[in-house]
């Protein structure tokens, strides 16, 4: 039997290269540009920094959406993102695509009290073609393409490791 097909998938996110790679036991499977916070590395709640750490992905949200469709409160908003929606909302934080809910492991460090991931609703989600990738951009969460995030969405489980460093 070949190992390889049957060990579980994890992500790895690399703060410094702005990437998210899909390992399978010590086999990169794929490797993702990102976009992580702005603000930098951080745990604490309004802080709109990315929380370091091991994490895992409590909940999968928008399986079959379209791509570019907008999420408000983890919600569908029955919005497609377009330029002309973005220039009519030009501060709104895009949440497009398809969402995965991060939920801290590690107590103290990510989870429970004011560093909560979960809490912080931190997701791995998708994001206007027009917002860069490979460089830090977002208020907290990682952004990714949205052709992306749908391939990692179909990849990954609830419960499957990303580790944030």
């Amino acid at each position: 039997m070949d190992r390889s097909r049957t060990e579980p998938v994890r992500l790895a996110v690399s703060l410094a290269a702005q990437t998210l790679t899909l390992l399978r036991g010590a086999d990169v499977v794929k490797t993702y540009a990102v976009s992580t916070s702005k603000h930098g590395a951080g745990e604490v709640a309004g802080s709109f920094k990315t929380p370091r750490g091991r994490h895992i992905i409590r909940a999968k949200i928008g399986a079959g959406a379209p791509l570019n469709a907008v999420f408000r409160g983890r919600r569908p908003t029955g919005e497609i993102y377009s330029a002309e929606l973005a220039q009519e909302q030009p501060d709104r934080d895009w949440i497009l695509t398809r969402i995965l809910w991060l939920s801290g492991t590690e107590i103290g460090k990510n989870r429970l009290g004011k560093v909560d991931t979960m809490r912080r609703y931190i997701y791995i989600h998708g994001a206007p073609d027009t917002e860069p990738l490979g460089s830090p951009s977002s208020i907290g969460c990682i952004r990714m393409a949205n052709c992306d995030v749908v391939e990692l969405f179909d990849s990954v489980e609830a419960g499957t490791i990303v580790d944030i460093a």
